[in-house]
């Protein structure tokens, strides 16, 4: 024979009913609205800066690139910047990048080590950008870790992404001979320094392929930049491997060359760094 519940019993059950009811109600609610909530809002506050410096015959390409870049980081609501090469001097890039999120640098590269010694922090490990405004996409001037470090300060959490650049992520200038591990280590590590120390959080350096996945991965997932880095269509893991950085204390390496010798894809960093923790700097 079933027990019946007293008076007080039953009113406790029609009141856990109730918010029982109320909270999935509330919970519809909630999940409505942040579906209803354009990604422009949930993206606000996050700066982004896209460079092309000079890079001769292939400015145009380089540009092209970034415009896509710039045109995907806009979609997710970010506040976006873009300096171009024959107009992308340091004066410009430096007053753009501070307290940047995102840092996007397509552009040459002079990395350490390399043909053209001495090493020397002034013009290595940095950015190349136009050496005066409007003349043209030659004019190349080198502005090393040195002045990334002395005079650019980016957002807490920030992550920078250095694309077809030689020796950022660990690789030599085309047509030269492939470099050893120890010397693509020693490039990352060293193009690394100067933005870990400006703030970033993690550096990036993908060589030969677009940097899409990244920006996109960045504004929707929760990956850590290690994920970010071998979840990218262009990942191979068949001979990545991972050292600690004897230039930044805190920072670890991942390099994912595709290739025996093809140093081409790499991040520096913090990489248990989150892009949830990204986009809340």
């Amino acid at each position: 024979m079933p027990v019946h519940a007293n008076g007080a019993q039953r009113a406790s059950i029609r009141r856990s009913r109730r918010l029982t009811v109320f909270a999935l109600m509330a919970a519809v609610v909630v999940s409505l609205g942040a579906m209803a909530i354009p990604r422009e809002a949930r993206a606000a506050g996050i700066k982004v800066v896209v460079v092309v410096g000079p890079a001769g015959s292939s400015t145009a390409d380089y540009r092209n690139s970034a415009r896509t870049y710039a045109q995907l980081a806009r979609g997710y609501g970010a506040a976006v910047t873009e300096i171009y090469s024959p107009y992308a001097t340091w004066s410009k890039v430096k007053a753009a990048a501070q307290g940047a999120n995102l840092l996007i640098y397509l552009g040459h590269g002079n990395g350490w080590p390399s043909p053209y010694g001495p090493f020397q922090r002034y013009t290595k490990d940095g950015l190349g950008l136009n050496a005066t405004s409007g003349n043209g996409n030659y004019n190349v001037k080198y502005y090393g870790e040195y002045y990334v470090d002395r005079d650019i300060q980016m957002a807490p959490n920030a992550v920078v992404i250095l694309n077809r650049l030689c020796y950022a992520s660990g690789n030599s200038e085309w047509g030269s001979a492939n470099p050893s591990s120890s010397t693509a280590k020693q490039r990352v590590d060293n193009y690394g320094a100067g933005f870990l120390r400006a703030g970033a959080k993690a550096v990036f350096a993908e060589a030969i392929n677009s940097v899409s996945y990244q920006i996109r991965a960045l504004f929707t997932s929760n990956l850590n930049m290690n994920n970010i880095l071998m979840t990218h269509p262009s990942a191979s893991s068949a001979r990545d491997f991972y050292f600690y950085s004897s230039r930044t204390s805190w920072a670890r390496a991942h390099l994912d060359p595709p290739q025996a010798g093809k140093y081409w894809r790499s991040v520096i960093g913090v990489l248990s760094l989150t892009a949830g923790q990204w986009r809340a700097g």
